[in-house]
């Protein structure tokens, strides 16, 4: 099946304002997360979804492609359908986020792999938890998985509650990396907000509270989110550091 990496991009960011287009190493964001979607062997296209006209014109430089989309979506996910009713072609739709500029193409081609062998609806990268700052802080998602594979519950809480004597499960983190089929993207978004979606402020659980089943694929990869300018900051350091350079697509 055809799939289309979409990446929602707007510079309206709070804490960073005009994220996609801050440069690391001399290039656009939103060029690094570009070309590392085009590298992933499993993804037929890119796009970048944005409603800026700036974003579209970075992208058109570096010889990308980029959609307009309405400036009124609540969340990338809309911003996505918007896409995917525009270019009917694409059964399959990739949710890759723009503020990811050290991402590689292997977990992605670990989700789209590991999502079409299955016949879920829905699928997400986790990995393993690294320290127990990352499992206390309500700013990582955890995720309880089913022994197929199969998200139970994603929480910003430390869970699942082990109590004294108890054996402590792993724990695993949730990326925000998203894959689905358009059928159900497109019903996705008529889908409306359960109380655990509104309490947690994690929007996966829309898909959990209505009853459908969301895949998730173990990656041991590490995403380095840029959400703050101290994140650039760090994010430039290390490309610097070590004289990185933007993944070469296909």
């Amino acid at each position: 099946m055809k799939v289309l990496a979409v990446i929602p991009a707007r510079l309206a960011s709070t804490r960073l304002p005009r994220k996609p287009l801050a440069l690391i190493g001399g290039r656009p964001m939103i060029e690094w997360v570009y070309r590392a979607a085009a590298g992933a062997r499993c993804v037929d296209r890119v796009v970048v979804a944005t409603d800026s006209e700036e974003v579209r014109a970075a992208v058109d430089a570096f010889g990308g492609q980029a959609l307009l989309t309405r400036p009124d979506h609540a969340s990338g996910t809309d911003r996505m359908a918007e896409v995917a009713e525009a270019l009917p072609d694409y059964p399959v739709l990739l949710n890759v986020q723009g503020d990811e500029p050290l991402l590689r193409p292997e977990p992605l081609e670990a989700l789209v792999a590991g999502f079409l062998a299955s016949s879920d609806p829905a699928a997400t990268l986790v990995r393993r938890a690294i320290s127990k700052a990352e499992i206390d802080s309500p700013q990582t998602a955890k995720v309880l998985r089913a022994f197929d594979g199969s998200a139970l519950y994603f929480s910003r809480a430390a869970v699942p509650f082990v109590r004294s004597g108890g054996i402590v499960p792993t724990c695993f983190i949730h990326i925000g990396v998203y894959i689905y089929r358009r059928e159900f993207l497109l019903a996705y978004t008529r889908m409306s907000q359960g109380p655990l979606e509104r309490a947690e402020m994690l929007e996966q659980l829309r898909v959990l509270e209505h009853g459908h089943r969301m895949l998730t694929v173990e990656t041991d990869a590490v995403f380095h989110g840029v959400d703050t300018p101290e994140d650039l900051e760090r994010v430039c350091a290390a490309v610097a550091a070590r004289r990185l350079e933007p993944v070469c697509p296909r």
